[in-house]
């Protein structure tokens, strides 16, 4: 039987698997269901609009949100249950389950959630809107002149709007669209015996909130509507008008292999999806009996899948009240910052000098990491492509769209290349799931501008995030390249947390070359110098990597393996994982969303922890790190592979169709700084108190707390920071600046290179307090002639142990100062923000005679040097043995502790 959470009742911690340490690759217990983890994702944002640490106005967004998701859950994969179901498929899943064990198991988890967001808003949030002056008020406690003036609303401009439509002898039931609030309105004539059931759609085209008072008093339209019937319904008894939203499958599929044109199969999958088969109805409490067998009947709908909701039954239309000028009940403002490698000597958008201040001139001297919605999306990706289309050395310009907004720049930046006489190709996936219309018009508009245009591939979807600008210099044709994890969209690029990077790597772009051929070839290479391809060469390389840090565990060295994924189901990756953390590989996961492993398994997966950030912004980035034996030197050699950590971003999360049924890319990261950037994003998620949750074998999540004295840590807040202060100082010369250097699990280069054992802010994030002790190196990162294009990843890293900004690296964070926030911002929080952007440096502790510092000299007792290969200092503290590599590190724990 399928728990709430996602795995067996009768499975979890320690009873799974038997005996301790057995691990059966075909074992349903060791696996979660996707469905139901899902929706304990789907707890998680619900979480934030019950949060009373958010502002008022941002737990309105949350519960817009968990309603839009869960319209999508529906839709998705609770209709993809049904159609299996439907088609007689009784196959288990990996975790153990048939379809239709699955679709009972989500009704009854979602049942309560429902219920859970109708408590948030009536006992919580709705008052608290009121104490605020925001009221949402029901029709009955108008006042009668507030009455009188929403029924000449009404009869002005929603009356004529309406179309009642009956159901009786003469008339068929009538469509119902997907997601549409109605009214089911019984009426009933003198001389009628039985009323007759008519549905009054609820317009879709009108503010939700009718506004009676500017900014202050509301009432859902769907209340004026029911208060005012008797004016569409003139000669006739209202007996009854109950409320009810349908959703409707959108899982609905064609046969690419047969289909003659794929232009023309996306548009009767849009046209089908309208009338597939319904999934959930929705009615207000208290609609009566012989309306809910109507739309049960009529519908073709189970009774279970009836969900009966008191309140609002769609909370979509309500984050509309963030367009309110109420500050104070909000989340601080956001605007993406310009990334400091690209805003120095900047020219206009569009306007390419000789210089040196094009975009390509900075690309060419190192590689850029773009990080989304830190970054601007407008100042880097797309100027990326705006340059391109204008830049005369610029011989061809292709990109692989899969979504992107409805007025896209990127995509005018493109018809404008082809203006300007550049070969442009454009990969525009038609098969993007609720974007297929958007995608559908970009795609005529493209080809009318003569564009060369690939609608995608058979039996594959292209989810790659790629693009490739051919270059004209003159030493030959360059290739500049951008790979990411985010669409090329500037509305969800302000929302969703992505990484892109920016690259003039020659290999990268040979592939990239091989990738866009495909696209409007016969074939896909599966050969590639250094991206992992999806589906040809991504699971074998994954997986080897997996079982290579289980070697090196077994051969007694240090292994690691971090990854930051949006969801974890192929049961493949699972298992390898769980054999690696057999083998005593240290594994953390950052997943967002579904995840199939369970962590803390004795004996199987103990080393394992699974975390979730669920905050302001959308976790959307994929990072992979492996430690590859870095901790070694004896592995090292020339030709070897081994001995060096390892990073990747790009599309790919570790989900079966990405690895199989998707063209998907990955990048490795080489750049070292680049590297410390992404090393310090993961040390943030992994620090998280704020807004991370962390997993328990059962699929439960439990949100961790700062605790007493300790600081507040918020990956999202100290990025923003971060990224503020980067763009306003000259110095920094990388896009969110790793801060400090501090011991971390983490490597960027081998241990013993002078900078792999360190980590940014590890040592500011435990003290709670960010500045670098004296004679701690700087992070910030150096500052460079941008004329000296030649300067390269030697230079960088030759500069690396030098002083300069961004120094700071704590990892705490205030919340936002608002009314609305029980919590507030406390003095520990404050100075906390505080610290983690702090640019202090300092002069060094140690004096010229090589006296220890104080702390040190004055603690005898305190700390010892251990026999280590790799630390000079062991502090002892009430937590244990702290190790450290400088005199400085270590005095900065004994001080800590003296407090």
């Amino acid at each position: 039987m399928l728990g709430a959470d996602g795995g067996t009742d009768e499975a979890a911690g320690d009873e799974v698997g038997g005996r301790a340490g057995e691990f059966d690759r075909s074992s349903s217990e060791f696996y979660l269901n996707r469905e139901l983890s899902e929706l304990a994702y789907q707890r998680r944002v619900l979480h934030e609009a019950l949060d009373e640490r958010n502002p008022l106005l941002e737990r309105v967004r949350f519960l817009s949100i968990f309603t839009r998701n869960m319209d999508e859950f529906f839709m998705k994969r609770v209709g993809g249950l049904k159609q299996q179901m439907e088609a007689g498929i009784t196959d288990r899943t990996v975790d153990g389950h048939t379809p239709r064990e699955q679709w009972g198991a989500v009704l009854d988890a979602a049942r309560p959630m429902f219920a859970r967001q109708t408590d948030c808003y009536e006992s919580v949030i709705r008052p608290a809107l009121a104490e605020a002056g925001v009221h949402v008020v029901d029709y009955d406690d108008l006042s009668p002149d507030e009455r009188a003036s929403m029924r000449e609303y009404f009869e002005r401009s929603v009356l004529p709007t309406l179309t009642p439509l009956a159901f009786d002898p003469a008339h068929p039931f009538p469509f119902i669209s997907n997601l549409s609030l109605s009214l089911a309105v019984l009426t009933r004539e003198d001389d009628e015996e039985s009323p007759t059931f008519t549905r009054v759609k609820i317009p879709q085209n009108l503010p939700r909130l009718v506004e009676i008072a500017a900014g202050e008093r509301y009432v859902l339209i769907e209340e004026v509507v029911r208060a005012n019937l008797d004016l569409l319904f003139p000669n006739a008894e209202v007996v009854e008008a109950s409320l009810f939203r349908l959703t409707r499958n959108a899982e609905v599929r064609r046969d690419e292999e047969v289909a003659e044109d794929l232009i023309d199969m996306i548009e009767e999958v849009l046209e089908q999806r309208r009338f597939a088969t319904a999934v959930r109805l929705e009615v207000e409490a208290g609609t009566s009996e012989r309306v809910r067998q109507t739309l049960v009947e009529q519908l073709d709908l189970d009774e279970r899948e009836v969900f009966e909701r008191p309140g609002p039954m769609d909370y979509r239309e309500f984050d509309t009240l963030l367009d309110l000028d109420r500050p104070e009940l909000k989340l601080p403002e956001w605007t993406p910052q310009p990334h400091p490698r690209l805003q120095r000597q900047r020219t206009p958008l569009n306007d390419a000098s000789d210089d040196g201040g094009d975009i390509f001139a900075r690309i060419r001297e190192d590689d850029i990491l773009l990080h989304h919605p830190y970054h601007s999306f407008t100042d880097t990706v797309q100027r990326f492509i705006a340059e391109a289309a204008t830049d005369p050395d610029v011989l061809a310009i292709k990109a692989a769209i899969y979504r992107t907004a409805s007025d896209s720049q990127v995509i005018q930046s493109l018809i404008d290349a082809a203006d300007n006489g550049k070969q442009v190709a454009v990969m525009v996936e038609l098969k993007a799931r609720f974007d297929e219309q958007n995608n559908l018009e970009w795609v005529r508009r493209l080809e009318e501008n003569g564009i060369h245009v690939a609608y995608g591939t058979i039996g594959l979807k292209t989810h790659t995030k790629t693009a490739l600008v051919v270059r004209q210099e003159d030493d030959g044709v360059e290739l500049y390249s951008h790979v990411a994890t985010g669409n090329y969209h500037s509305e969800t690029a302000k929302g969703y947390v992505d990484l892109g990077l920016l690259t003039a790597d020659r290999d990268i772009g040979q592939d990239l070359v091989k990738v866009f051929n495909f696209f409007t070839g016969p074939s896909l290479d599966e050969e590639f110098r250094k991206l992992l391809i999806a589906p040809v060469t991504m699971r074998d390389r994954l997986t080897r990597y997996v079982r290579r840090e289980a070697e090196h565990a077994r051969a007694g060295r240090s292994a690691r393996i971090v990854a930051k994924v949006n969801a974890l189901e192929d049961p493949e990756i699972v298992a390898e994982l769980y054999e690696a953390a057999m083998a005593g590989v240290d594994v953390d996961l950052v997943v967002r969303d579904i995840c199939r492993l369970r962590p803390g398994i004795e004996g199987v997966s103990e080393n394992v922890n699974v975390y979730s950030v669920v905050g302001r912004f959308l976790e959307h980035s994929r990072i992979y790190y492996f430690e590859n034996g870095a901790r070694d030197p004896d592995l090292r050699a020339d030709d070897s592979p081994l001995g060096e950590p390892e990073y990747y971003i790009g599309s790919a999360d570790l989900m079966t169709r990405n690895l199989d049924s998707r063209v998907e890319a990955v990048a490795p990261v080489e750049d070292t700084a680049i590297r410390e950037q992404l090393r310090f994003v993961l040390d943030l998620l992994l620090r998280d108190n704020r807004k991370c949750w962390e997993m328990n074998a059962d699929g439960s999540y439990e949100q961790r707390q700062p605790g007493p004295g300790e600081a507040v840590i918020s990956t999202q807040e100290v990025l923003m920071e971060r990224a503020r202060r980067a763009a306003a100082d000259d110095d920094v010369d990388c896009g969110i600046p790793a801060g400090d250097a501090t011991e971390s699990d983490l490597l960027v280069e081998p241990a013993d290179s002078g900078r792999g054992e360190f980590s940014p802010g590890r040592e500011a994030i435990d003290q709670g307090r960010g500045e670098p002790g004296p004679g701690e190196p700087n992070r910030g990162g150096p500052s460079r002639d941008r004329n000296d294009v030649g300067s390269g990843r030697a230079d960088r890293d030759a500069d690396s142990d030098a002083t300069g900004p961004g120094a700071d690296s704590s990892a705490s964070n205030a919340e936002p100062d608002s009314e609305a926030s029980d919590a507030g911002t406390d003095d520990r929080t404050s100075a906390a923000v505080e610290s983690v952007v702090a640019t202090a440096g300092g002069d060094s502790a140690v004096a010229e005679n090589g006296d220890l510092p104080g702390p040190l000299r004055d603690n005898p007792d305190a700390w010892y040097r251990p026999d280590s290969d790799h630390y000079d200092f062991a502090v002892r503290t009430p937590d244990g043995t702290v190790y450290r590599e400088t005199a400085e590190g270590a005095a900065a724990v004994v001080e800590r502790f003296e407090e």
